[in-house]
């Protein structure tokens, strides 16, 4: 019993941080759309094709950002077993890598 517990805090606590990851995520997406709203109000008084381009370049920053976090948050919560290992094979290969290459350096 204490297993399975101990195995469900985790995976909550994974579940919590790619929550607060994806959060910061969309904050920062939506704070991306309103500069570039910005920008466009800027550069769109002559109505010129480029303050045009960056306000929908903006726009689909912010559309893909908010995609792939609605995306994060369905996967976190229909697989958060898959997504645990997924994580943590993914800081395991990193720490591998970094320590393969400090290896490397100090030869």
């Amino acid at each position: 019993m204490s297993r399975h517990h101990d195995f469900d805090s985790t995976v909550n606590g994974v579940r919590d941080r790619v929550r607060h990851y994806a959060g910061e995520a969309a904050s920062r997406a939506d704070e991306l759309v309103d500069r570039g709203r910005e920008a466009s109000r800027r550069f769109g008084r002559s109505r010129t094709t480029y303050a045009r381009r960056i306000g929908h370049a903006a726009e689909d920053f912010a559309d893909e950002a908010n995609y792939q976090y609605r995306r994060l948050r369905r996967q976190v919560s229909r697989h958060p077993v898959a997504t645990t290992a997924i994580v943590a094979g993914t800081v395991g290969a990193f720490f591998l890598l970094r320590h393969l290459f400090r290896d490397r350096d100090d030869d």
